[in-house]
């Protein structure tokens, strides 16, 4: 009987996250201090930038929320001209992150994300 990495079990939950939305483009687990865990990100994109970006504004994420008593810190959505960029905590140590397309269906990408993202919290 084989084991399956960690790492193996994250391409995984990536790969199906991504088959089960034509409108997401990229995704990919980040560690809460920063470090790209696991991802399908295009090569042109420099992984270590966007980890980096993800803990960042993670951080600020958890810090409005909780300045502005508005509870536990569950998602982050940026809205561009050429798509979206959506961040979910899983677990305590894990941050989902996603690219989609402008006119993505936000809804089901959402619910998509969280199943994926407590996947996530149970492997890391």
């Amino acid at each position: 009987m084989s084991t399956i990495s960690k790492s193996d079990a994250l391409n995984t939950i990536l790969n199906t996250l991504s088959a089960s939305s034509g409108d997401i483009e990229a995704s990919a687990v980040i560690s809460s201090d920063g470090l790209m865990i696991a991802s399908n990100f295009p090569a042109d994109l420099d992984e270590d930038r966007v980890a980096a970006m993800a803990a960042a504004l993670l951080s600020m994420g958890e810090r409005a929320a909780s300045e502005l008593s508005r509870g536990d810190l569950d998602q982050i959505f940026i809205k561009a001209s050429i798509g979206n960029l959506i961040l979910v905590t899983a677990g305590d140590e894990g941050i989902l992150t996603t690219l989609t397309t402008a006119n993505a269906k936000l809804g089901l990408v959402f619910l998509d994300m969280r199943r994926a993202a407590e996947e996530v919290a149970r492997i890391m």
